[in-house]
This record gives structure tokens, C-alpha cells and sequence, in this order.
């Protein structure tokens, strides 16, 4: 098993959430962040269908952190979930 589901309280967009785990008696830490992007700050580019946008801020994103998750949309706006990538191996 990889992947652990957790419910975590509402947050604001554009915070971080860590969470420290135990595995095999190691601590590790495990750093998120939820992005909400906003649709309609990409009507004006050349951007402008919901796929094209989201493709472009995955793409975009610093690449220390990776793609986890994409939430449901709500009108205009979508949760993106990424994940802080580990720079070393414990």
C-alpha cells in the first residue's frame, strides 16, 4: 500500500499542511499544498478551455513539488493538491 487517506480540516488556498508520519518506527514528514486555480484568470490567454488551464498550471508549477490531486470544480475554481517531492533518499 502507498497511498494513505486522510481527512484533513478545510484550509485556504495557497497553504501548506505537514504531516508527520511514523513508518517503520522513522519519522518522516510530508509536506502538501492545495492551489485553487481560478478559471477565469485564464480567459484573456490564450488558454481558455478548463483542460488547457489546468494542463498549464501543472505544468508551470515548481517542480519540487508534484501533482496529487485535482478536486471537484466548482464553478470557476479548482482545487489543485500537490505534494512536496523528497530531495534525499533517508
Amino acid at each position: 500500500m502507498r497511498e494513505v487517506v486522510l481527512s484533513i480540516p478545510n484550509i485556504e488556498p495557497e497553504q501548506n499542511v505537514e504531516i508527520e508520519v511514523r513508518i517503520n518506527g522513522r519519522k518522516k514528514t510530508l509536506n502538501y499544498r492545495v492551489e485553487l486555480v481560478t478559471l477565469e484568470d485564464y480567459t484573456e490567454s490564450s488558454t481558455g478551455d478548463t483542460v488547457t488551464v489546468l494542463k498549464h498550471v501543472i505544468h508551470e508549477y515548481d517542480k519540487n513539488w508534484e501533482l496529487v490531486q485535482i478536486g471537484a470544480p466548482t464553478h470557476d475554481k479548482i482545487p489543485i493538491m500537490f505534494r512536496k517531492r523528497e530531495c534525499d533518499k533517508e
